[in-house]
């Protein structure tokens, strides 16, 4: 009879939505003080619709500003491609989170299923947070009064 056995990238997807599930929760209190909540949904491969939830993103922070809205950017399926490692919108990424706080959270439902398509978990954007779910992640925030938005 086999033995059971973890794979090293199971045991490292495991690992890595612990750890990140528990700062998902400090960051629903980073701007509890915001007046605008904003969760904008990103499900889409397309560059196009990836841009779009970029400025969508960087358009709400010019209109409220950094002190009164807050905006979380929740990537899942085909869309988690926008916070790969290699994305072309990282330096967008990058100033969308220094210069007003904007989070970004990927699912690890689709994490994982990657991990299993790759052979090996798909390199992150640092800013990423995994979350369990990225649609439970929306759902979290909609019923803390986020608005929903799918650009």
């Amino acid at each position: 009879m086999k033995k059971p056995y973890l794979s090293i990238g199971t045991v490292i997807v495991t690992a890595v939505l612990t750890l990140f599930a528990s700062m998902s929760t400090l960051a629903e209190d980073e701007k509890a003080f915001a007046e605008h909540k904003f969760v904008l949904q990103i499900s889409d491969m397309d560059a196009a619709k990836q841009t779009l939830v970029l400025n969508v993103a960087a358009n709400i922070m010019k209109h409220y500003g950094p002190d009164k809205a807050d905006v979380e950017i929740v990537a899942f399926g085909p869309g988690l491609r926008l916070l790969f490692e290699e994305n072309v919108n990282g330096n967008r990424i990058d100033g969308l989170v220094n210069n007003s706080g904007v989070r970004f959270a990927a699912c690890g439902n689709t994490i994982t299923k990657m991990t299993k398509t790759l052979g090996h978990p798909p390199a992150m954007n640092s800013h990423a947070t995994v979350v369990p779910g990225g649609i439970i992640r929306i759902k979290e925030l909609a019923d803390q009064g986020y608005l929903l938005v799918r650009p």
